[in-house]
C-alpha cells in the first residue's frame, strides 16, 4: 500500500510542477527551458485544443484558423465540383474557417497558377473563387 501511494503522491507532484510551468511559460524571459517545458505540460494536459473545436490557431497564436479536411463522400463530391469548374489536380479540400459554410479546395492548375474554389456544401455548387495572389472572382 505504501508504494501505491508514494506512486500517487509523485503523480500529484508532477502535475502540481506542470501546472505551476504552464503558468510562468508566459513570460517573455527568453528561456528555451521554460519553452521546451510550457509544451511538454501542453502536451500532459491533452485534448484540450479538441475539445475547443472549431477554428483553433495553427503553429500557435496568431497563425491561420484550422480547417477540417473533407472525407468520405462530402470530399468526393466537392473535389469533383471544383474539377469540373477548374480543370487541374486538387491540393486540399476542406471545410473552409474563413467563409463559414462553405467547402474550399485548393486547385493547382495547368499552368502552376492555384485557385481556391468555394462551394456551397449542399449544392456543390461555385459561390466564389480565389486565386493565390489574392484575388475574388
Amino acid at each position: 500500500m505504501n508504494a501505491s501511494k508514494r506512486a500517487l503522491a509523485a503523480a500529484v507532484s508532477t502535475a502540481a510542477l506542470l501546472v505551476g510551468l504552464v503558468a510562468c511559460g508566459g513570460s517573455d524571459s527568453g528561456d528555451s527551458a521554460s519553452s521546451s517545458n510550457s509544451a511538454t505540460a501542453g502536451q500532459a494536459g491533452g485534448g484540450t485544443q479538441a475539445a475547443d473545436g472549431g477554428a483553433q490557431a495553427e503553429g500557435g497564436e496568431g497563425g491561420d484558423p484550422v480547417e477540417t479536411p473533407l472525407t468520405g463522400e462530402a470530399k468526393q463530391k466537392a473535389e469533383a465540383a471544383a474539377l469540373a469548374a477548374f480543370p487541374g489536380k486538387v491540393v486540399k479540400s476542406e471545410e473552409d474557417a474563413e467563409n463559414p459554410g462553405t467547402y474550399a479546395v485548393e486547385i493547382k492548375k495547368a499552368d502552376g497558377s492555384e485557385v481556391e474554389v468555394y462551394l456551397d456544401p449542399k449544392t456543390y455548387k461555385v459561390v466564389k473563387t480565389k486565386d493565390e495572389a489574392g484575388d475574388d472572382d
